[in-house]
Parts: structure tokens; sequence; C-alpha cells
């Protein structure tokens, strides 16, 4: 179950905060500079990665880009996530990654459908997609949890996505 406004305010799940990046916490994930509230093993080089992405693109950081995903127990940062805006053609891909400490335990799903669900909302998007490597066998699985349904793959990645139901289906 998850909680969420499209003003681009927290996405809130059981165990989860998905919050927008600060420009101080992407400064010091570039500067590796380490803050408090990451979890030891924060940032992985998914969390490198996405803070590269943002910094090449303001608009990362809109209502509907990337965020950090914070454990609620805890209060640290445990990785990213977040929609490479903007859609295209009523399609939007979703992306994450979750550090080492905490997988195995349902978190990358539960993050994963909680922005598929929120992108669902956003003006224009019919479509959520994701494509991931044949070589990472947890994250088609965190995909196909997520509810996204396999469309289609080649000798080394594997395409996932999702759709609003149609009117009739409300």
């Amino acid at each position: 179950m998850s909680s969420f406004s499209p003003t681009g305010t927290d996405l809130t799940t059981d165990r989860l905060v998905l919050r927008p990046w600060s420009t101080a916490e992407l400064t010091a994930v570039l500067s590796d500079v380490r803050l408090s509230h990451w979890s030891a093993d924060f940032p992985a080089d998914e969390g490198r990665v996405i803070a590269g992405f943002i910094a090449d693109r303001p608009d990362a950081l809109g209502p509907y880009g990337q965020r950090q995903i914070i454990e609620r127990a805890s209060g640290l940062v445990i990785g990213a996530i977040g929609l490479f805006w903007p859609p295209s053609e009523g399609a939007v891909e979703v992306g994450y990654g979750i550090v080492a400490s905490r997988r195995g335990r349902g978190l990358a799903t539960e993050a994963t459908r909680a922005m598929v669900e929120f992108a669902l909302t956003a003006p224009g998007v019919h479509t959520v997609h994701a494509d991931v490597e044949l070589s990472n066998p947890a994250s088609v699985r965190v995909l196909e949890k997520a509810g996204l349904q396999r469309w289609s793959d080649d000798a080394t990645t594997a395409r996932f996505r999702t759709t609003a139901p149609g009117p009739s289906q409300r």
C-alpha cells in the first residue's frame, strides 16, 4: 500500500519513503562526501550514476523525476529510484537500485511498485517500462513482483512494461 501526492512530495509505502533529491545531497554524492543519513554502503554505483544523470538534466528533479529510497525504520537512504522524464509517446522508463546490505528483502519491489503506480497518475502517461539485463535475475524478479509484464527480450536484455487500465477497466 502506498500513498502519494502528484505535487512532487514524498511517496510513502509501508517500509519506505521515496523522497526527491536535494541539491546538497546530489553535490555530496558527486563530491564523494558521506552524509550521516546514508546507509554505510550508499551511494553504490547506481546512486553515483543517478546523481550524474540528474546533474546533467535538472528536470530530473521535478515531481516525476528521481528520488532517494529511504528506509522508514532507520531513516537511512538505501537506494535510488526514478522516472526518466519526460515520457515519450505516453511511455516513461523507471529505474532503481538498492544497496547490497538491503537486498533480498523486497524493498526494491516495494519502491518500484509505488513509483509505477505514481507514474501512471502523471498527465499523458499510460505506460511504464524498464529494461533489465538477463544476467541480473534478481532485478528481473523485482519487475515481475512489482507487476510489470515481460513483453520482449533478446540475448542479453528483457523488456518489461505495464499500462494504465483503460476507461472500461477502472
